[in-house]
């Protein structure tokens, strides 16, 4: 198993709208010692936010953070997307301000994604 074969899976199960399914080999990866990167973190958030699964997609970010993987706008935007079905305006807030703080870009993707939060 390698982190590129495990990301792939990940990534049809998340095109499939399969956030479950999407959680089988993220689990892998970390039960069998395959790096899970910041690709990995980012499909699997993808994949819970496409599924409607704001708390498990908060949950994966702050086992990112944990990590120490690299967070990027993707990581930010998609877990703040995620936010829009949990009516999480000011986690989404929150986000936006910790982007700024680790200097990452805020984009207009990131304030259409937390402007939708905000109006949930």
């Amino acid at each position: 198993l390698s982190t590129i074969t495990l990301n792939s899976a990940i990534s049809a199960c998340a095109k499939g709208n399969r956030w479950e399914k999407a959680m089988q080999p993220f689990s892998t990866m970390a039960a069998s010692n395959v790096e899970v990167d910041r690709i990995s973190f980012n499909t699997a958030i993808d994949a819970c936010e496409t599924g409607g699964e704001w708390e498990k997609a908060l949950q994966l970010f702050g086992a990112m953070v944990k990590s120490n993987v690299e967070l990027d706008a993707i990581t930010f935007n998609t877990t703040i997307s995620s936010l829009e079905k949990g009516s999480g305006w000011e986690m989404a807030l929150q986000l936006m301000t910790m982007m700024h703080r680790t200097n990452v870009e805020l984009d207009t993707v990131t304030c259409s994604a937390a402007i939708s939060a905000c109006e949930k």
